[in-house]
């Protein structure tokens, strides 16, 4: 469907009288026209907003150049966007209801081209979260092997240090025992060598 053509008046311009003797310069300012909305709202060609207070090919920015035809212009300009962005929506889903049977058939070809591509996109997140629990797991495994390696390594050490232990009282047991033995002996030695010189043991301490 193509929309009436709009046609922009020019803003007319009041010359006043001058006086004799002067020129009159027409100062009109020339607006990009837009003549036929449909040709853009269909193309991709984009439409310049312009500066109310400041138009262009106009040097010094005054508020008197503020004219209808720039506001109109920009007005258009809102229109045309709109109805292009209405169109392109609109062009979305015309095709697999009311378009050709060859755009029906791209339309579902394009379909099953997306729905294959979320597919694989599934597969493959799948496929990454499988790889991440599985080097979460072989991660976790290793910290296990290293704790119950070095927890083996301390009870080694520490029954090395227990064995040390325990052959140093030992080694301290049996001294103390020989000491013991050894002065036992030795005081009975004296005592067999006191009863020698004194064969009357009076006190009854002496075997």
């Amino acid at each position: 469907m193509k929309l009436p053509a709009i046609s922009i008046a020019s803003t007319p311009v009041c010359i006043p009288r001058a006086p004799q003797g002067r020129c009159l310069v027409d100062t009109t300012v020339k607006f990009p026209v837009i003549s036929d909305s449909a040709q853009f709202w269909k193309s991709n060609q984009s439409i310049p907003r312009l500066n109310p207070l400041h138009p262009p090919f106009v040097h010094k920015r005054t508020v008197s150049l503020e004219t209808p035809d720039v506001h109109q212009h920009n007005h258009q300009r809102t229109l045309i966007m709109q109805r292009k962005e209405h169109y392109r929506y609109h062009q979305v889903w015309r095709k697999p209801f009311y378009g050709t049977s060859s755009e029906r058939e791209e339309y579902r070809k394009e379909l099953r081209e997306q729905l294959k591509r979320q597919i694989e996109e599934k597969c493959a997140a799948i496929k990454l979260q499988l790889a991440n629990k599985i080097k979460e797991a072989e991660t976790l495994r290793e910290a296990d092997r290293l704790d119950l390696a070095s927890e083996r390594e301390q009870r080694i050490q520490h029954s090395k240090a227990m064995a040390v232990y325990r052959d140093e009282n030992k080694r301290l047991m049996e001294q103390s025992w020989r000491d013991r033995a050894l002065t036992r002996s030795q005081e009975a030695l004296n005592e067999r060598e006191l009863l020698r010189l004194n064969p009357i043991n009076w006190s009854g301490t002496l075997k």
